[in-house]
């Protein structure tokens, strides 16, 4: 299904099938108040990729209700371009939104082509040895399957063993899956075969198709399909959870202004309407931290 078409589709159902999520009203920029106390944050030796500008990385997957396009089939909208937006407005600044696939912003961050990413990344213990973290989002994975699928419930490895599981390349699922494949052989068991896609729509079709059997991401995409036509449900939870950050080069200050910026918007209720307009408050942090423990596995 091709992205316009499906953002189409979720205008037209959205709010029924959601019940608290208008897409076509999230289409409006929600603004935050300039934070002053965030501003003298901003290192004085920091510069913007772009001067009055922060550019920001966000998914170029439609990754509802994280990152998904507006109807003029061209506009990034959901939950990360909103806390993105949110950021800029507290540190006085504009908002650039660059929409990047997963497998870039490690070396955009690094190279200095993007301010912050903002891709649904989870702190690690590893990525902190190169990056810096103001969290935002506590976030679980889950295992989805088709509709009709037999497949009752996953709770750990043998209820995987032998199946064929989308997960993205270089993510936390990876890790988990590939954790639990090594379980699975040391018991003789068969292990789960990896199926490594970059893009929203063929993960569908091959769910739909019967060329996968589960698809394990982030929770709050899981469950926003599963409501949105029914196609699909979650059958399990991820074994960890992990903090969502923002994440910037390591040692350059920018966190700390972040962090700053998000705590304000926190205690001024503006970041709490972003995630309740996703349907994500089950996910939410009561303060932003910088460089917290990383989850382990």
């Amino acid at each position: 299904m091709k992205q316009g078409l499906l953002v189409l589709l979720l205008v037209s159902v959205g709010s029924h099938a959601q019940g608290t999520i208008d897409l076509a009203a999230n289409e409006k920029p929600l603004h935050a108040e300039r934070d002053e106390a965030a501003v003298a944050k901003i290192p004085a030796n920091y510069r913007f990729v772009e001067p009055g500008t922060l550019t920001v990385a966000v998914s170029a997957l439609n990754s509802p209700p994280l990152a998904l396009l507006a109807s003029d089939n061209r506009t990034r909208v959901g939950s990360d371009p909103d806390i993105a937006r949110l950021l800029a407005d507290s540190l006085g600044l504009k908002v650039k939104i660059v929409p990047t696939a997963w497998e870039d912003w490690p070396l955009g961050i690094s190279s200095g082509r993007y301010d912050v990413a903002l891709v649904n990344i989870a702190v690690t213990e590893q990525r902190k040895e190169k990056f810096d973290f103001a969290t935002y989002r506590v976030d679980s994975l889950a295992f989805s399957v088709k509709s009709t699928s037999k497949i009752a419930a996953v709770n750990n490895a043998a209820d995987l063993a032998g199946l064929k599981v989308i997960v993205g390349s270089g993510t936390n699922q990876e890790k988990i899956l590939l954790g639990w494949n090594e379980e699975n052989r040391a018991a003789g068991r068969q292990p789960a075969l990896p199926v490594y896609l970059t893009d929203d729509a063929s993960a569908n079709l091959f769910i739909q198709s019967g060329r996968a059997d589960v698809f394990f991401g982030p929770q709050s995409v899981a469950a926003y399909k599963a409501a949105l036509n029914g196609t699909t449900r979650v059958v399990g939870l991820g074994p960890k959870k992990a903090y969502v950050a923002t994440t910037t080069k390591k040692g350059n200050g920018l966190a700390t202004a972040l962090q700053a910026a998000l705590n304000g918007a926190i205690a001024r209720g503006e970041y709490q309407k972003v995630l309740a307009r996703w349907g994500e408050e089950g996910e939410a942090v009561t303060a932003s931290v910088v460089n917290p423990p990383g989850i382990v596995y």
